[in-house]
C-alpha cells in the first residue's frame, strides 16, 4: 500500500491510553528494538514519529553513550512539551555562554 510521499502506509488502531502499535514490518527496517527512542511530532494534523539515534561520536566513546542514555528520559520528557531541539540547543547554548562571561 503506498503512501501520498511514496513511503509505506499502514492503518492502525489507538489501543487504551492513547497507543498505538508500529507495525512489525516498519519496526524491522527501522531497527528499532525495545530500548529504541522515537521522536513524536505533532505537525498540523499529522503525527510524525522518527527514530532517535545515538550520534556517532558516541559510538566510540562509553562514557558519552553512558551519559546520553542517562538524559534519555529528559529528552522524552522535553520532546512530550514539544520543545524544538533547536530551542533546547539556544538554552544549553546560552546557559554555557553565562557560565563563561562569570568564570572571566
Amino acid at each position: 500500500m503506498g503512501g501520498s510521499r511514496g513511503g509505506d502506509t499502514k492503518i492502525v488502531r489507538q489501543l487504551r491510553g492513547g497507543q498505538i502499535t508500529i507495525p512489525a514490518e516498519f519496526r524491522q527496517k527501522l531497527d528499532i528494538q525495545g530500548d529504541t527512542l522515537l521522536q513524536v511530532t505533532l505537525n498540523g494534523d499529522e503525527l510524525h514519529i522518527r527514530k532517535l539515534t545515538v550520534p556517532e561520536t558516541a559510538g566510540t566513546s562509553a562514557w558519552f553513550k553512558e551519559l546520553y542514555d542517562y538524559f534519555a528520559p529528559v529528552r522524552e520528557e522535553i520532546l512530550e512539551r514539544g520543545i524544538s531541539e533547536e530551542e533546547v540547543n539556544a538554552d544549553i547554548d546560552a546557559a554555557v555562554r553565562a557560565v563563561r562571561e562569570q568564570r572571566d
